[in-house]
């Protein structure tokens, strides 16, 4: 059995189940360090506009250490620039075969790689970036492909999370026998049992939403922040289905914000008249709740002009949904099939987004395209990652010992 040494940044909602399933394997000891404990306890979030503790147990099933920081002790918010205390020793106390660390933007992050570097371990990396994520420019852009270079001559395996992120590390000319796919999954057999769960009493819930029966509802559920360009989607809609335009043909759908943030009252006016009969806020939910709204949707619009991945679409595609996402939207390449389960439109193009929209309800079957997003993304799953992340293992473990000659 190998032992791997995990280090991120906080405990996240989407890889504790993957978690568990390292540990539970019987081929992986799995010791995970956190950075932080934030996501633990209830916390607040400039871009919900809310305080708020996830609903589901992030920690049970695995070995976990919460690192102390300098001068801060255990429990404390992320602070990015704040380095950790006992990193090195305790990786060497351990008696690890390799670390995998999720990420390089935290100084501790930053801190895990130099300590296994001279401890002479194996450097498993995972991150989100992709060839666009960075806007740095001049001086800043070097200093970050400067360091970027020396983190990834280090690397002994590159934990690939899609294709935009395998392309991202192929730019700095990693080789192909250090990439290995692992992919951003979530929990596909609990959102698909939730999912199945909420298809029981759908009209129900349409009824406690004040929800009319024969009319489509097409869902956005993010943060309102300018990234995720909600008001496109909302514009888009408006070019449809507005008094104003010349409505497509069959039922007007509702177009329903799941979430908050800083354009929430923005929104909320750009609606105008729609808001309340057309256009629906229902305001932040929390993880358990959100299957059942997936459920509600006949079509998902994922509108962001910067999305490393976009997980919300792997949960909508586990209810059997299909999608509209912007090309900016990680995702995109490796989970949307355009006119099979969805479609990719320019990023910021609202004509391009509304045409879509009206597409989706004049000329698509939106039930065979959901039944395709559920085909899909049963073969995006943590069963993938777990493949993916022995595979790295084995390679770099047998290599670390045909180096040191045992």
């Amino acid at each position: 059995m190998k032992k791997l040494a995990y280090i991120v940044t906080h405990p996240i909602q989407y890889q504790a189940p993957l978690l568990r399933l390292v540990a539970a394997s019987g081929e992986i000891d799995l010791k995970v360090f956190f950075l932080s404990d934030l996501s633990l306890h209830t916390h607040h979030e400039a871009a919900f506009g809310q305080s708020f503790k996830w609903d589901v147990n992030l920690t049970d099933g695995y070995q976990w250490e919460l690192l102390p920081r300098w001068g801060l002790g255990t429990s404390t918010p992320l602070r990015p620039w704040w380095p950790v205390r006992g990193l090195q020793r305790r990786l060497a106390a351990g008696g690890f075969d390799a670390v995998w660390v999720h990420g390089w933007a935290h100084v501790g992050l930053r801190q895990a790689a130099r300590a296994t570097k001279a401890l002479g371990l194996p450097l498993l990396l995972r991150g989100e970036t992709t060839p666009t994520t960075s806007r740095a420019t001049g001086w800043k852009r070097w200093l970050r492909e400067r360091h970027l270079k020396a983190l990834f001559n280090q690397a002994a395996a590159f934990l690939c999370i899609g294709t935009r992120n395998r392309e991202f590390y192929e730019q700095f000319s990693v080789p192909a026998e250090k990439l290995f796919l692992v992919p951003y999954a979530v929990d596909n057999q609990v959102f698909q049992a939730r999912s199945q769960a909420a298809a029981v009493r759908r009209e129900a819930f349409r009824q406690e939403l004040g929800l009319a029966p024969g009319r489509p509802v097409i869902l956005f559920a993010a943060k309102f922040i300018p990234v995720k360009a909600p008001g496109d989607l909302l514009a888009a809609y408006q070019r449809v289905w507005s008094a104003a335009a010349r409505p497509a043909p069959g039922p007007k759908p509702y177009l329903v914000f799941v979430g908050d943030g800083p354009l929430r009252g923005e929104l909320e006016a750009q609606a105008g008249a729609m808001k309340g009969n057309d256009v629906r806020f229902l305001g932040f939910r929390n993880q358990t709740e959100l299957p059942g709204l997936y459920d509600l949707a006949d079509l998902f619009v994922l509108p962001s002009r910067f999305e490393p991945w976009g997980l919300v679409i792997n949960e909508v595609m586990n209810a059997a949904k299909p999608v509209v996402v912007s090309a900016c939207v990680g995702a995109a390449p490796d989970l949307v099939q355009p006119n099979l389960n969805g479609w990719i439109y320019p990023p910021g193009d609202v004509t391009a987004l509304s045409e879509c929209l009206k597409m989706a309800f004049t000329a698509a079957d939106l039930s065979a395209m959901g039944q395709r997003s559920l085909a899909i993304i049963n073969h995006w799953d943590y069963a993938a990652d777990l493949r993916g992340l022995q595979a790295a293992l084995s390679r770099v473990v047998r290599l670390g010992k045909r180096v040191h000659g045992n």
